[in-house]
């Protein structure tokens, strides 16, 4: 037997790797993302970054986190191209919306409007984000912020992370980036309030 035809080409490790994680990943990435699509090019993107960097793998590590730390990588990646440059879906606000939405709120002295000031959410024993209808409720809602607006409730609410992380990330200030953070939860808060609790 030729010892040679038994080691592993780089072709063949990558494709025992999409056997072994790549529903595990795409699981992941569907998660950060909501997006069929986007979750499918991201996870061939992190196959093609380590088919084309696989020399740099030593083993060291467990494939499955070498991996995960470049999907990451692209995930983060997806949403910085969102916030530069964003790409409005037919659900999303203008670009100015959001801005027209919030004088809504308050009135020229920055007080709140009567009959916009925040009401009372019930308590639930069930946690809502149990709930199936719930969760699609608060999709509609935040695919209808501005995209850039959304890509910063992703990062700090489903990437979980730290607001001087993304505002590296994204390059923006801490001033506009918890500026956005307070916007975009003033329209979720509104968009729940009209979709969700009034039922």
């Amino acid at each position: 037997m030729n010892k040679e035809l038994d080691i592993p080409t780089p072709a063949t490790t990558v494709k025992r790797w999409v056997e072994m994680y790549s529903d595990k990943m795409y699981s992941w990435t569907f998660y950060k993302t909501n997006s069929k699509e986007i979750a499918e090019d991201l996870v061939q993107d992190t196959f093609l970054v380590a088919f084309q960097s696989i020399s740099k793998f030593e083993g060291k590590s467990d494939p499955k986190t070498w991996l995960f730390a470049i999907l990451n990588n692209k995930i983060a990646e997806h949403f910085r191209k969102i916030y530069r440059n964003p790409i409005l879906s037919e659900n999303q606000a203008n670009p100015n919306e959001g801005e027209s939405f919030f004088d809504t709120l308050f009135d020229s002295n920055g007080e709140w409007q009567k009959e916009e000031r925040p009401k009372e959410w019930q308590n639930t024993e069930a946690h809502l984000l149990d709930d199936v209808a719930f969760v699609k409720v608060l999709q509609a809602c935040m695919d209808k912020l501005p995209a850039n607006w959304n890509a910063v409730i992703q990062l700090k609410y489903l990437e979980e992370k730290k607001g001087d992380l993304i505002c590296q990330e994204l390059g923006i200030a801490p001033t506009n980036f918890w500026q956005i953070l307070h916007r975009s939860k003033l329209q979720l808060r509104k968009c729940l309030e009209n979709h969700w609790f009034k039922k």
